[in-house]
C-alpha cells in the first residue's frame, strides 16, 4: 500500500507542474492591459512603466513564470492588483467558505443520489425506477443558476423563509457554525446538490443493476445469504466506481461555481474568480485558479488512495 501511494505521489508531481504552466500562460495569452484597473485615465507612460516593472510585467513571460512559481513554491502568489492585499489571503479566505458550501452541498447530494440510486438499482424497470431516474435527469438537465433564482423568488421574496444573498448577517464573510450564518447556505446547498445527485443517482442505479444481475449474487441467494448480507456484498463492489465519480464532483464543488455564487452573491472562490476577471487581476487570477487546481488534484489523489484501501485489485493492476 505504502508502495502505490508513493507512486501515485510522484506521478502527481508532473501534473501540478503543467497546471501551474497552463495556469500562468492562460492568464497571460488574454488581451488586454491588467493595469488598467489601477492606472488612472491620465497616466502617464512613465507611471505605467514603473507599475509594470513593480508587478515583473516587463520582463520575458519565462521569466515571469520561474519567479511566480519560485514565490509560489514558499507561499507567496504576490499581491492583488486592484486592492493590494495579499492573494493568498484573499484565496484562502474564500476557498474556506466555498469548501463550507461544498461539504453541504455534498452531504445533500451524495446522500440523495445513493439512496435513489439504490432504490432505483433494485427495483429495476418499475414504476419506483422510473420516479428516481426522474429525479435525476431532472438534476443534470436544469441550469443551476436558473434553479437558484427560482428557490430565490419563492424561499426568500414570497416565503420570506430564507435570506436571498450573502454568507451572514449584516454582509458578513465571517463564516460561524449557528443558525443565523446556516440559514444562509440553505438555498446555495441545495442548489449545488442537484447535479452531483442527479449523477451520483444514475452511477449508482447503474452499478446496483448491473451487480445484481451477476452470477455471484444468485449464488449468494441460492446458498441462502440474508438479503441483508447481499446488500453488504453490492456495495462492497459499487463502491470503487462510486467513490471515483463521487471525488470528481467533489472537486467540481469545491472548484466553485461562478454563477451559483454570483447569483447567491455568496463570497466564495467563484464569486472571487468573476471579480478577478472583470477587474483584469492577473495575480488574484492566477492565484485563484492555481489554488483550485491543486485542489482538484490532491482531492483526485486522496480518492485513488481510497479507492485502492476499498478494492485491493487496484493496488495488484
Amino acid at each position: 500500500m505504502l508502495a502505490y501511494i508513493a507512486r501515485r505521489i510522484v506521478y502527481v508531481i508532473p501534473i501540478v507542474i503543467s497546471v501551474a504552466l497552463v495556469c500562468f500562460l492562460l492568464v497571460h495569452i488574454t488581451p488586454g492591459d491588467p493595469l488598467v484597473a489601477v492606472l488612472p485615465a491620465d497616466a502617464s507612460q512613465e507611471l505605467a512603466a514603473q507599475l509594470r516593472a513593480a508587478y515583473g510585467f516587463d520582463r520575458p513571460l519565462p521569466v515571469q513564470f520561474g519567479l511566480w512559481l519560485l514565490r509560489a513554491l514558499h507561499g507567496d502568489l504576490g499581491n492583488s492588483i486592484a486592492t493590494g492585499r495579499p492573494v493568498l489571503a484573499e484565496v484562502m479566505r474564500a476557498v474556506g467558505n466555498t469548501v463550507t458550501l461544498a461539504i453541504a452541498a455534498a452531504i445533500i447530494g451524495f446522500t440523495m443520489g445513493i439512496l435513489l440510486g439504490l432504490i432505483a438499482g433494485y427495483f429495476r424497470e418499475t414504476w419506483i425506477d422510473k420516479v428516481a431516474t426522474s429525479f435525476a435527469i431532472a438534476g443534470v438537465s436544469v441550469p443551476h443558476y436558473w434553479l437558484g433564482m427560482v428557490l430565490v423568488i419563492i424561499f426568500s421574496v414570497q416565503l420570506n423563509w430564507l435570506p436571498a444573498v450573502g454568507a451572514g448577517p449584516g454582509g458578513s464573510a465571517a463564516w460561524a457554525w449557528d443558525w443565523a450564518h446556516l440559514q444562509y447556505l440553505v438555498l446555495p446547498a441545495i442548489t449545488t446538490s442537484v447535479i452531483p445527485m442527479g449523477i451520483v443517482t444514475r452511477t449508482v442505479r447503474a452499478l446496483t443493476g448491473d451487480i445484481l444481475s451477476q452470477d455471484f449474487v444468485e449464488a449468494l441467494r441460492a446458498k441462502g445469504l440474508h438479503e441483508t448480507g447481499v446488500f453488504r456484498h453490492v456495495i462492497k463492489n459499487a463502491a470503487p466506481t462510486a467513490l471515483a465519480v463521487m471525488g470528481l464532483q467533489l472537486g467540481y464543488m469545491l472548484g466553485g461555481s461562478i454563477l451559483i455564487e454570483t447569483v447567491f452573491s455568496w463570497p466564495g472562490s467563484g464569486f472571487l474568480l468573476n471579480s478577478a476577471i472583470f477587474q483584469r487581476d492577473l495575480p488574484l487570477l492566477q492565484g485563484t485558479i492555481l489554488i483550485l487546481a491543486l485542489f482538484f488534484v490532491f482531492l483526485n489523489l486522496l480518492v485513488d488512495i481510497a479507492q485502492a484501501a476499498i478494492d485491493p485489485r487496484i493496488k495488484r493492476g
